[in-house]
């Protein structure tokens, strides 16, 4: 009993880490702006408009419906990022190769482990999630989803937006897009994802005068200001009505799947 004792409060502390901090890798801070070579996404655009559908508020992925050819161009697809050299690329086209390589991964896994009710459920036994294993190599680096979303992406680029980006294939995330990312359309998705998501109940839920935030400005709470005001600046540009908002605040996040049966 003792030991089982051990291990489940072993398992609650690993499960209640605070989320990751945003620390600059500097390796990948180089780019070459007067570059303008295109890397095609094409690949990750077809599996969207196959298996992506919309239901509510929610954007769901078929898992179970991939075709194991689709799961093979999905994995080709992933060593075509992994051979390109991002560093020569410029701004615009590395946001767009970083993000759709980590939401590309991050369906990839659940792939590979499905059927499974939650992206928690993945990693080791002490783990919640796959998020620090190592799941791709670029310009011969080891690299984590934590490494492409807080050492590279949110350092370098410093845009609470990116939470809206990146997908974590949960019910509670912000959905995926159904447009893979481009140097083109960033700015438009961004702005969409952003207003898609604060506009919805598992963004924001107002009710009886009090707000129901997702976890995600709580877990990442610097990267909308360091106050709660500066919070609701961010989400009153997207939703008017939370303008001057000082009521109260509580959080929550549904892990479960992003999953169309």
């Amino acid at each position: 009993m003792k030991r089982l004792l051990v291990l489940a409060l072993a398992f609650f502390s690993f499960t209640t880490l605070a989320a990751p901090k945003s620390e600059l890798w500097s390796y990948w801070q180089k780019s070459n702006e007067s570059n303008s070579t295109i890397v095609s996404h094409q690949t990750w655009q077809n599996l969207l408009d196959a298996y992506l559908v919309k239901e509510e508020e929610h954007a769901l992925f078929q898992y179970a419906k991939v075709s194991d050819q689709d799961k093979s161009l999905l994995k080709a697809y992933i060593t075509q990022l992994e051979d390109v050299d991002p560093l020569i690329l410029n701004r615009a086209e590395q946001y767009a190769y970083w993000v759709n390589l980590y939401n590309a991964v991050t369906v990839d896994l659940i792939l590979d482990a499905y059927p499974i009710k939650s992206i928690t459920k993945l990693g080791g036994l002490f783990t919640f999630g796959p998020w620090g294993e190592d799941v791709v190599v670029v310009n011969g680096k080891d690299l984590t989803l934590n490494d492409i979303e807080h050492r590279i992406l949110r350092p370098i680029w410093n845009d609470p937006r990116t939470h809206y980006a990146v997908n974590c294939a949960s019910l509670g995330c912000p959905n995926l897009q159904r447009d893979a990312f481009t140097a083109q359309n960033t700015e438009m998705l961004l702005e969409d994802a952003a207003k898609q998501f604060i506009n919805s109940d598992k963004g924001v839920l107002v009710h009886d005068s009090k707000v129901l935030l997702s976890s995600i400005y709580d877990w990442f709470s610097d990267d909308f200001g360091s106050t709660e005001q500066q919070l609701f600046e961010h989400l009153s540009r997207y939703r008017p009505e939370l303008k001057n908002y000082s009521g109260k605040v509580t959080y929550d996040y549904d892990w479960n799947l992003n999953e169309k049966r």
